[in-house]
């Protein structure tokens, strides 16, 4: 069973920054396209970004150029640097690849 464990989320003003990890239990990001997902207060949810087997990144008009999805296949990690934060940043990351979601991160932005 893959197991995928986010960290990296906290409280953190406006205007500021956080890097969120996802790390897997297995080699599954050379396999899978990974993604960011950001959950709101009743579990609405939003594609953040994904970064495809073959390194190719998306992003979500409301995070583009600001966020930064990467792939380190050596330690079986994705990343999601965060900059510039706003309040309606606030919510749960959760990360993804192939049938696996992790239990996500929470990030909380304040003004």
């Amino acid at each position: 069973q893959v197991q995928l464990v986010e960290s990296g989320g906290g409280l953190v003003q406006a205007g500021g920054s956080l890097t969120l990890s996802c790390t897997a239990s297995q080699n599954i990001f050379t396999t899978w396209t990974a993604a960011w997902y950001r959950y709101f207060p009743g579990q609405s949810r939003e594609l953040i970004a994904r970064i495809t087997v073959a390194g190719t990144t998306n992003y979500a008009d409301s995070v583009k150029d600001r966020f930064t999805i990467s792939r380190d296949d050596a330690k079986n990690t994705v990343y999601l640097q965060m900059t510039n934060l706003a309040p309606e940043d606030t919510g749960r990351y959760v990360c993804m690849a192939g049938a696996y979601w992790g239990q996500g991160t929470q990030v909380t932005v304040s003004t």
